[in-house]
């Protein structure tokens, strides 16, 4: 069977994370903060595969790992803090914050935050599918059985290729441009894409 283009990004990508030594580890033990499906996502995960492509330090420039999970069962501030805290016990040795958060109800704290409506999120996919940027909309975890589950909505190329592009479903012009002035400000290579694309 022939190997797409998209699985060889993906073996390329958790082969990254495999290696970085740090994120793998902690890839072994997101698992256990509870039964709801999580993902890690995010920063941490594309600045790791930048700062591979780079050759810079697997930390270099990540402040902070960003694990997401689903429960529309519970929209409760205390459960959500629950996990959290668990996340502060499970984490503590990792240099910046694990910043936990129950995508089931962003709704309810985003509008007073940004400013901004937000419908309540179907799934923890359909929260991803609205990530700033085409390359940061990723999430990623490693099953019980040792695959990797990744999904990638917008694919891996702009990733690869050192492309920051927006996601224009909710970030604003100005937030989209913040972001990537800070993460240019750390890794000189990317190519920031213009608002009107």
């Amino acid at each position: 069977m022939a190997v797409t283009h998209m699985q060889e990004l993906r073996d390329r990508l958790t082969g990254i994370f495999e290696r970085s030594g740090w994120l793998g580890d902690l890839f072994e033990r997101a698992g256990s903060l509870g039964p709801y499906p999580y993902y890690i996502g995010a920063g941490c995960l594309v600045q790791t595969v930048w700062n591979e492509l780079t050759g810079r330090p697997p930390m270099h420039g990540i402040s902070d790992v960003d694990i997401v999970y689903f429960d529309d069962a519970d929209l409760s501030y205390e459960a959500e803090n629950e996990v959290v805290e668990q996340g502060k016990r499970l984490f503590a040795e990792l240099p910046f914050p694990v910043d936990i958060k129950n995508q089931a109800r962003v709704h309810l704290w985003y509008p007073g935050r940004f400013g901004v409506g937000l419908t309540p999120y179907a799934s923890l996919e359909a929260a991803i599918d609205s990530w700033p940027t085409t390359a940061s909309s990723l999430g990623v975890r490693k099953e019980a059985d040792g695959s990797w589950q990744v999904y990638a909505p917008f694919g891996l190329e702009d990733l690869f290729r050192l492309i920051v592009r927006p996601n224009k479903s909710l970030v604003t012009e100005s937030a989209y441009f913040a972001k990537a002035e800070k993460w240019k400000s750390r890794w000189p290579e990317l190519t920031v894409m213009p608002w009107q694309t």
